[in-house]
């Protein structure tokens, strides 16, 4: 399975307005052109929420319907795929401070399920992963600075 961490400092944003942000799935679509559609269904009784996402990757599209949990208290949320183009995708989103501004950092890991070809596929869709992220969070928090973050693979 491969990992991929991409962390960046938004200077002008307090973790709460970041966080919020981020959150904020269905104006994803408005803010970057790599998110193509998002539809985020009504909270479950848990307070987790179920939504889909069609996502610019290389020359195509990928989908998924993931479940949402967030956890308003730490500024963190985490997503798991329900079904979906990955076979596994999962991973978390964190904001906490930095400075005069917001550290955020997106985590995720993922299999795309076919092992045959790994050693092809992963280290391009890692790299299109991490790059689509850093593109979401200056759409979503303006100027960003990017931290430079390896990337781990099992």
């Amino acid at each position: 399975m491969r990992h991929v961490t991409v962390t960046v400092t938004a200077p002008d944003l307090t973790p709460d307005a970041a966080y919020r942000r981020i959150c904020d799935f269905g104006r994803y679509p408005e803010l970057t052109d790599t998110v193509r559609n998002v539809v985020v269904h009504p909270p479950r009784a848990d307070g987790s929420t179920v939504s889909e996402w069609t996502v610019s990757f290389r020359d195509g599209l990928m989908r998924w319907t993931e479940r949402d949990v967030f956890h308003e208290q730490e500024l963190t949320l985490s997503f798991e795929q329900l079904s979906g183009d990955f076979e596994t995708f999962e991973g978390s989103w964190r904001c906490e401070v930095a400075g005069g501004g917001t550290l955020v950092t997106f985590e995720a890991a993922f299999d795309l399920g076919m092992p045959t070809l790994a050693a092809i596929l992963d280290p391009v869709a890692e790299s299109t992963l991490r790059s689509n992220v850093e593109w979401i969070l200056r759409g979503l928090l303006g100027a960003v600075t990017a931290e430079l973050a390896g990337a781990a693979h099992d």
